[in-house]
C-alpha cells in the first residue's frame, strides 16, 4: 500500500468519528463507561467475525506486552481519562483541550521513525485547532477556571494519551492491523469494570436506541481504529493529524442538515480555517501528486 493511500484510508476513521456525536446523542441515556463497553466489545466482536474468511487473524494476537500496553492504553487509556475529564470540568473547556491530540499528533510526529516535521504541518495544525476552537465553544470564547485544574490536567492526558499512541504505534509497523481486534476487546472488559465501579447500568430503551449503539460500534468505536491503524502506521501522519480536526466540523455539518443544530458564522469560520489548515499541512504530498502528473504529461512517448 502506497504512503498517499494509507492516508487516505487512515482518513476514514476520521469520517466516522464525525458520526459519533450523532450515534451518542442517539443511544439515549446510557451512561459513557457502558456506553464504551459496549460500543469497543461489538468492534471486537466485528473483528473476529471477519477472521471466518481470513483464519490467519487469530495470529495477529501473538504479539510482546509492549504493543499490548501501547494499544490498550491508547484506546482505553484515552476514554477513561476523557470521561473522567469530563466529570471533574465543564464539558466545553474539558473537549477543547482534550482536542489538542491532532495538534500534539504533528509535533510528536518528529520523534517518529523516517518523518520529518516542517512549519506547514504545525501551522496546518493550529489552524485546525482554531477551527475546532470554533466549532467546540460555538464562538463565544473560552475562559479557564482554576477550580477545575484537576478536570483540565486530565483532559490534556487524555490529548496526550491519544497522540502518544497514534505517533508510537509508527513504531509497530510491521504488528498486523488484526491485533486492534484484541485492543478493542480488552478496553471493552475494562470498561466494563470502570462502569459497574461508578456508574448505574442504564440500557438503550428503544430499537432506535439499540440501532444507535450497534452503529457506534460497527462504526466510529469499531472500523475507524482498524483503519486509524493503518494510516498512523504507513501514511503521512502530519497529514491526517491536521485533517483530524475536520471530524467536529463533519460532525457538525451532519447535525445541521439533519436539524439539530443551527448554521452559524462559527461553523462558516471553523469551516474555512480546518480547510486551509489540512491543505497547507498537505502541501508536499499535494504538490508531488501534481508534479509527478505534470512530469508524466511531457514525458515524451517511446
Amino acid at each position: 500500500m502506497s504512503r498517499n493511500m494509507a492516508t487516505a484510508v487512515g482518513f476514514v476513521a476520521v469520517l466516522l468519528w464525525a458520526l459519533l456525536a450523532y450515534f451518542t446523542a442517539a443511544s439515549g441515556q446510557v451512561p459513557p463507561f457502558q456506553l464504551t463497553a459496549m460500543s469497543f466489545g461489538i468492534g471486537g466482536l466485528s473483528g473476529i467475525l471477519t477472521w471466518i474468511v481470513r483464519p490467519q487473524g487469530p495470529r495477529a494476537l501473538r504479539q510482546p506486552l509492549k504493543v499490548w500496553a501501547l494499544g490498550v492504553g491508547g484506546l482505553f487509556g484515552y476514554h477513561l481519562l476523557y470521561f473522567t475529564a469530563l466529570r471533574n470540568a465543564p464539558t466545553v473547556d474539558a473537549s477543547l483541550i482534550a482536542f489538542l491530540w491532532p495538534l500534539l499528533i504533528v509535533l510528536f510526529s518528529a520523534l517518529a521513525p523516517g518523518e520529518r516535521l516542517r512549519l506547514h504541518h504545525v501551522a496546518g495544525a493550529v489552524m485546525g485547532f482554531a477551527g475546532a476552537a470554533l466549532i467546540v465553544t460555538r464562538g463565544q470564547g473560552l475562559t479557564l477556571n482554576p477550580d477545575y485544574a484537576f478536570g483540565y490536567s486530565l483532559a490534556l492526558l487524555a490529548a496526550l494519551f491519544w497522540s502518544s499512541y497514534s505517533v508510537l504505534s509508527r513504531r509497530f509497523a510491521e504488528v498486523p492491523t488484526d491485533v486492534v481486534t484484541g485492543f478493542c476487546l480488552v478496553t471493552a472488559l475494562l470498561a466494563t469494570g470502570a462502569h459497574l465501579m461508578l456508574e448505574d447500568t442504564v440500557w438503550p430503551a428503544t430499537t432506535g436506541e439499540w440501532l444507535a449503539v450497534i452503529g457506534l460500534g460497527v462504526g466510529p468505536v469499531g472500523l475507524a481504529f482498524f483503519v486509524w491503524d493503518i494510516g498512523v502506521k504507513r501514511g503521512d501522519i502530519q497529514v491526517l493529524g491536521a485533517a483530524s480536526y475536520s471530524a467536529p466540523l463533519l460532525s457538525t455539518l451532519l447535525l445541521i442538515a439533519l436539524g439539530e443544530s443551527p448554521a452559524t458564522w462559527a461553523v462558516a469560520g471553523a469551516c474555512l480555517l480546518i480547510t486551509l489548515g489540512a491543505t497547507v499541512a498537505a502541501k508536499d504530498m499535494l504538490f508531488r501528486r501534481r508534479a509527478r502528473a505534470a512530469v508524466q504529461r511531457v514525458k515524451p512517448g517511446p
